[in-house]
């Protein structure tokens, strides 16, 4: 049974709801099971615990992380999750903020890689327009970005993304020999 932690971050319930529509996309996945915490103190102690992780973090003002997150960076700078898998989301308002777009994913992702995680749901920088963004590299998000001001096309991103990391993740389901 491969245990998936979504970990997110939330004040305005944005991110909190992309988290638990991703739970549900991923509950019927077979030999998986899904849990969504809130991260915090008191649960960026349980990130270990998981097989395969996902992080939700929104980029706050001009570049900022959200600050449930800001608060455990350290914790999880000390964590040993050499070569875990993760997969990284975040809400962002590419015309509000266009030279500091989806810097939230960038900040948490750079430190995943430090960390030595396998770094998994990468995402095409298609269809967004920003100028500048610490999350984007060669053409690609760190993880997946959803936007203030395309709410309709988060439900369709969501699911593409979990498809995406049932592959990464390596999720589906074993062909049994004779059936």
């Amino acid at each position: 049974m491969t245990k998936i932690g979504i970990f997110y971050g939330s004040n305005t319930g944005n991110t909190e709801e992309s988290a638990e529509a991703m739970e549900k996309a991923l509950a019927n996945v077979p030999g998986a099971t899904v849990e969504v915490l809130e991260i915090s103190g008191t649960t960026v102690g349980k990130i270990p615990d998981y097989d395969k992780l996902i992080f939700g973090i929104p980029t706050w003002y001009v570049g900022e992380i959200q600050e449930d997150w800001d608060a455990v960076l350290p914790e999880l700078k000390e964590m040993d999750l050499t070569g875990k898998q993760v997969a990284i989301f975040g809400h962002g308002d590419m015309y509000g903020y266009p030279d500091t777009y989806q810097d939230a994913i960038g900040i948490v992702g750079e430190i995943c890689l430090e960390i030595g995680t396998d770094l998994v749901g990468w995402w095409s920088t298609d269809g967004y327009e920003y100028d500048e963004s610490i999350a984007e590299v060669d053409g690609m998000f760190m993880g997946l970005s959803l936007d203030d001001h395309q709410t309709e096309l988060h439900d369709e991103r969501i699911e593409q993304w979990i498809q995406q990391l049932i592959v990464e993740f390596a999720l589906q389901p074993e062909v049994v020999a004779g059936s």
